[in-house]
């Protein structure tokens, strides 16, 4: 690949990145913009932002049922999800739901 083509590629795949809204300082998107700038940018480095940015890895290898709803706690992935959501929303849970351990 040609430096200046993967320049290009790697300019796009970082506009394309979503924002962290928990490290305003500090995102994934300004590194790779500095990295497309630099001279000796490889096709593996702008293939490898690729596959992060598209996924690739978690549909290669898909995590199984037993994985995400583990016996012990099968909510447990599921509430850590909704969690890290409602907190990028700015929205938490009282005190006394967190003190007494109540999900709804």
């Amino acid at each position: 690949m040609i430096a200046s083509k993967a320049t290009q590629k790697l300019s796009s795949i970082a506009s394309s990145w979503p924002v962290d809204p928990f490290r305003p300082n500090i995102q994934l998107k300004n590194f790779l913009i500095s990295l497309s700038a630099h001279p000796k940018l490889t096709s593996e480095a702008v293939q490898a932002a690729q596959l992060l940015r598209d996924n690739a890895i978690q549909r290669k290898y898909a995590l199984s049922t037993k994985t995400l709803q583990p016996a012990s706690m099968p909510r447990h992935y599921e509430r850590l999800v909704e969690g890290y959501e409602r907190s990028a929303r700015g929205a938490g849970r009282p005190w006394w739901k967190v003190f007494f351990g109540v999900w709804k």
